[in-house]
């Protein structure tokens, strides 16, 4: 458990250690989500209606399947990038949509080639797309990474309009920042599957500040007056 002083309604997967939802091995906690009902909405009802959703011809049931296969047929066998080329083949994704942090374009240059070798057709947004200045929209100048200087803000919305306009099948995020990337996936039309998580300190690796939390990153941990 990560916390004992919790009532048992907030408790939630973060609190449990049996996990028995991956096996069905062990027993269920008493407050455990595939069991417990939330104000009074019986989540068996969720089960059964989400399996039902989930066994048609559907977009839903489609990428839940071809995630299910990847996952079971390349488990520990395919980088990122491989399992998302399985991905869109399993989905019949022919045009795949990069939307892309300018601070890793080089990176997303070398997707798209990777992408034609494979027979995919592919069209990219850059985050800087539209050029608009950080103060038009608000944003002061001591805001800015560099003051007193043009600083494209990143437009999300429109790399995702721009995408939409082409009719991709699947798109694919490279180190969009926090919050532009909920922006890109709020305003995709799109399914989108993330390729690289943008974190400048720790080399784009943001697990790296969890698995050092007690150590190097002990800051994060705590209490906040």
């Amino acid at each position: 458990m990560t916390s004992n002083c919790k009532d048992i309604e907030s408790l939630s997967c973060t609190d449990c250690s049996v996990y028995k939802c991956k096996t069905k091995s062990k027993q269920f906690p008493a407050f455990c989500l595939t069991m417990k009902d939330v104000d009074g909405h019986p989540i068996a009802d969720d089960i059964e209606e989400i399996k039902q959703q989930l066994q048609g011809d559907n977009q839903d049931a489609i990428l839940a399947r071809a995630s299910a296969q990847v996952e079971g047929l390349f488990y520990g066998k395919l980088t990122r990038v491989g399992e998302i080329i399985e991905f869109a083949k399993r989905i019949g994704a022919k045009k795949i949509g990069i939307a892309t942090c300018a601070g890793l374009i080089e990176e997303a240059k070398i997707f798209a080639d990777i992408l034609s070798a494979q027979g995919f057709e592919y069209y990219s947004a850059i985050c800087k797309v539209g050029a608009v200045d950080k103060t038009e929209i608000g944003i002061a100048e001591a805001e800015k990474v560099q003051p007193g200087s043009h600083e494209s803000m990143c437009n999300p919305i429109l790399q995702a309009k721009v995408l939409n306009y082409q009719q991709t099948d699947l798109n694919v995020t490279i180190g969009l920042c926090v919050g532009h990337d909920s922006l890109f996936v709020k305003y995709s039309e799109a399914p989108i599957t993330t390729l690289v998580t943008k974190d400048r300190v720790t080399g784009h690796n943001p697990v790296a500040a969890l698995y050092t939390a007690h150590s190097y990153y002990k800051k994060l941990l705590q209490k906040k007056e």
